[in-house]
């Protein structure tokens, strides 16, 4: 599980949705059309929109909601009709609820004749740019009306056998001789989404389980309604039955082999925890038998499962339910920052294999008003996701200029979320995009501002050996009885390998204090080079010329401004020898 080697360059995905990314629209109007409010395609991240992004310091990027999912937007020119409003969340239609898995979302596309010519194009501008591609890869659930065919079959279900509420051999599980009886609030929804008028009323019967493993016919409103739960032969008591024989497990790795011959680099696997651990370890073997170098990241939120996931073959686990959520409990004052010390204690060993983010599609903005009310706390936090660990991180776009979700785009609400169901654009987003000049020229001096500081972390993280490859020792735990510190709001860490290493000093306030840290004495047992003469650059905010100390009292004082972080890069000191 542990034998993975740390990456020689730290992994820096940038997420995001092309739908909402490449809008130029600016109407905005909650429950609109895509004729209304306009959709970005993939001919909208172009070289220069790339180029800025790898120039932040991203080595990956995540496109996400770019598979053909369901949707009240009918696309005649590609013959595809809008799905009944009823089984789609939001106008533009939920990226997780899939229709054909071999197929792209037709509102990203510029020629509808050829497709897959839009998307190659981009794979060939993101590899240009030395940015790698990953895009989702769900396998627990599709849409309702699954429209792709696979292979001279008739596609998922077709062989089933609809009388049966659970066999191997089936693609669904189904609740015999009941109709489907779909929840008030879809209906409430499909007659915003069809602009008032009267709706579809789709039939299901006999009813299939809900992705969100519902397997009675009577889904909830907070249920995962549009979608229908894949079966990889485990029986709703939790009884497995699949193997590599079953239909289901050859059907999910022939997509998966289809996307990596598009040339794609990875997949960020869809809530993997809901689909049996067997059918992973047997796939991505497979799959990597032929793809060595394809990443698998799982969506996971069982922290007592990580080592199973990992011996399973995954690259990297989402780190979601620890530290992704205790950074926000100290971003938010909910608890304090020494809370961190338990977060990298709890994963000694693979702390390498666990990739940290504090926004993604799922999750609310920073600066939202469910979140922190301001952009400023994502600094030290972000600097934490970047630097106290040997593996990835991940930034949702907009996170960079302070998006803040304030709107209620439709579907969405106004939740601290950007929506993912609606046919959207983000200002702050518009303003980088600057027609298509994709600079700093139409950012306000606040953007700017954070962005520099997002710019400046991601680099150092990629750039600095130590952090990328070096160990880690937390100094918070010598704070307890300095009266000059603050174990509340500040964290201090160094990353040390060899000879050299890195303070790093985290502060979550928004009142500005000088602190002073004590380096205790186990520090200088663990990197005895600590205690001979130093040479001591500042690295962030400002980076400068390195200058001569005799031990690290010299940096044991400092101001910390509010939300702030300061990095220190220390070697050392080479003397000189006469003669």
């Amino acid at each position: 599980m542990n034998n993975k080697p740390i990456s020689e360059h730290k992994i820096l995905i940038y997420q995001l949705l092309p739908r909402i990314f490449g809008n130029r629209r600016q109407a905005n109007k909650p429950w609109g059309s895509r004729d209304q409010n306009g959709c970005g395609t993939f001919s909208d991240l172009t070289r220069e929109a790339l180029a800025s992004i790898r120039n932040m310091g991203f080595t990956h990027l995540w496109l996400t909601g770019i598979l053909d999912h369901a949707t009240c937007e009918p696309h005649p020119e590609m013959k595809l009709p809008a799905d009944p409003p009823e089984i789609v969340k939001g106008r533009a239609g939920s990226p997780y609820a899939i229709r054909d898995y071999y197929a792209l979302s037709p509102d990203l596309v510029d020629h509808p004749d050829d497709p897959f010519g839009d998307f190659e194009a981009l794979l060939h501008r993101c590899h240009a740019a030395r940015l790698k591609v990953l895009i989702d890869h769900i396998p627990n659930h599709l849409a309702r009306v699954y429209r792709g065919k696979i292979e001279g079959e008739a596609g998922f279900g077709a062989q089933d056998d609809p009388g049966q509420a659970f066999s191997p051999d089936n693609d669904f599980y189904y609740v015999p001789e009941q109709a489907l009886k779909l929840p008030p609030a879809a209906y409430e929804a499909g007659k915003r989404q069809a602009g008032g008028e009267s709706i579809m009323r789709y039939q299901e019967f006999p009813a299939r389980a809900t992705g969100s493993d519902c397997f009675h016919a009577h889904p909830a409103d907070t249920d995962w309604y549009e979608t229908v739960k894949l079966n990889y032969g485990r029986d709703p008591q939790g009884r497995e039955y699949g193997s590599p024989s079953s239909p289901l497990w050859q059907k999910m790795k022939d997509i998966l082999l289809y996307w990596a011959a598009k040339g794609i680099d990875g997949f960020r696997c869809d809530m993997a925890g809901m689909v049996p651990l067997s059918y992973w370890e047997w796939v991505i073997s497979e799959v990597k038998e032929e793809y060595p170098d394809l990443l698998f990241i799982a969506e996971i939120y069982e922290a007592d499962r990580y080592e199973a996931f990992l011996r399973a073959g995954f690259d990297y686990l989402y780190d979601k339910v620890g530290f992704y959520d205790d950074l926000r409990a100290i971003m938010t004052h909910a608890a304090p920052a020494s809370l961190l010390s338990r977060s990298w204690q709890n994963y000694g060993g693979f702390d390498h294999r666990l990739l940290r983010f504090l926004e993604n599609h799922d999750e609310q903005r920073i600066a939202s008003s469910q979140f922190s009310h301001r952009p400023e706390p994502g600094i030290p936090a972000m600097a934490a996701a970047l630097l106290m660990h040997r593996g990835p991180a991940m930034l949702y776009f907009g996170q960079e200029l302070g998006e803040a979700a304030s709107a209620a785009e439709g579907f969405s609400g106004q939740d601290g979320r950007t929506s993912i169901f609606d046919y959207w654009s983000l200002p702050t987003i518009q303003a980088w995009q600057n027609e298509g000049e994709w600079n700093e020229a139409a950012l306000t001096q606040e953007q700017k501002t954070l962005r520099t500081a997002y710019t400046q972390l991601l680099r150092i993280a990629s750039r600095e050996e130590c952090i990328r490859q070096g160990m880690l020792f937390d100094l918070q735990y010598a704070q307890d009885e300095n009266p000059d510190y603050d174990m509340q709001r500040a964290f201090a860490f160094l990353r040390h390998l060899k000879e050299e290493a890195i303070l790093c000093v985290l502060w979550f306030e928004n009142e500005a204090r000088r602190i002073r840290i004590t380096f205790p004495d186990h520090l200088y047992e663990v990197a005895p080079w600590l205690g001979r003469p130093l040479s001591i650059a500042p690295l962030f905010p400002e980076k400068a010329p390195a200058h001569s100390a005799e031990n690290l009292v010299a940096i044991s004082e400092m101001k910390m401004p509010a939300w702030s972080v300061r990095l220190f890069h220390i070697r050392q000191e080479k003397i000189e020898e006469n003669g």
